[in-house]
């Protein structure tokens, strides 16, 4: 808009909001604030219920098939406890990246007024995304589920029921790193258990009978083994990627970077807040 002294520039052409709109900014953003972010997606929330589920699972054959009916005091309460630890910490990093607000952008602020608001300088190119018709800052992109643009989306995923971006990658983080803890634990201990009902009677190593034990133990190992897999290598993409400073999109997208780049010790920094501490592995903090 050379009226304006800088220049608008659209993924695709779509008209500015009118000037009489009544759009508030302010109001929007604290309406956003007081609200749960939640992202009302079938195929997400199946997912999310689904990990629950396998969590629980697991945390069932570990407590009752293997540890309780153990005649090893010390090893049934010590495994207990740091398993169950970790499955609390894996379900809450779960929650907190399900129900944070990634970074998405208010609705509808690509209006004359709040354009003005931004003191631009003269001929400086601004983008607007078509379709939630907001101001896209750099490095945001519109999520075709979330339906919003997210400030460093890295990517929308559907076991979290939502995006992974600026505000809750900490979260996904820890939830992949929790989630291949717990599942390496889970397969040491069905190894251990294997040996041990070998060694002795299968009738006296569980409470259940041994085809019922065998069963629950296997589906734990193929769960345990698939969820390592994914998690581990997840685990290590997100890593790698806040080293890079360079979100999942931009690499796929082989974006060159406008922005300077942090340095990996600073973008670890920037991602789980201040100096290395207990913190950054506590998703209550």
């Amino acid at each position: 808009m050379q009226s304006s002294g800088h220049r608008f520039r659209d993924v695709e052409h779509h008209p500015l909001l009118a000037e009489n709109d009544s759009y508030d900014s302010s109001s929007s953003e604290a309406d956003m604030a007081e609200r749960v972010w939640f992202i009302r997606d079938g195929c997400g929330m199946v997912c999310a219920i689904m990990t629950w589920l396998l969590v629980v699972y697991a945390d069932f054959v570990v407590t009752f098939v293997m540890l309780l009916p153990s005649k090893d005091f010390w090893y049934s309460v010590i495994n207990g406890v740091l398993f169950n630890c970790l499955a609390v910490l894996a379900l809450s990093s779960h929650l907190r990246t399900m129900l944070t607000d990634p970074g998405a952008v208010p609705k509808g602020n690509a209006t004359k007024e709040y354009m003005d608001n931004l003191q631009l300088k003269p001929g400086e190119v601004i983008y607007k995304c078509p379709k939630c018709c907001s101001i896209k800052p750099e490095r945001a992109h519109h999520c075709s589920i979330c339906k919003r643009c997210i400030r460093k989306m890295d990517h929308h995923c559907p076991w979290v029921n939502n995006c992974v971006g600026e505000k809750n990658q900490r979260f996904f983080v820890l939830f992949t790193m929790y989630i291949a803890l717990i599942s390496a634990h889970a397969l040491i201990l069905c190894g251990f258990q294997f040996f041990s009902c070998v060694r002795g009677q299968w009738t006296e190593c569980s409470d259940f009978s041994p085809p019922v034990t065998v069963i629950l133990m296997i589906f734990l190992c193929l769960e345990g083994f698939l969820f390592l897999t994914f998690t581990a290598v997840m685990f290590g993409t997100q890593i790698h990627s806040i080293c890079n400073d360079e979100t999942e999109i931009e690499r796929l997208k082989s974006e060159k970077p406008t922005w300077e780049r942090r340095l990996r010790w600073e973008g670890m920094k920037s991602v789980f807040g201040g100096q290395p501490s207990l913190l950054w592995i506590n998703p209550f903090a």
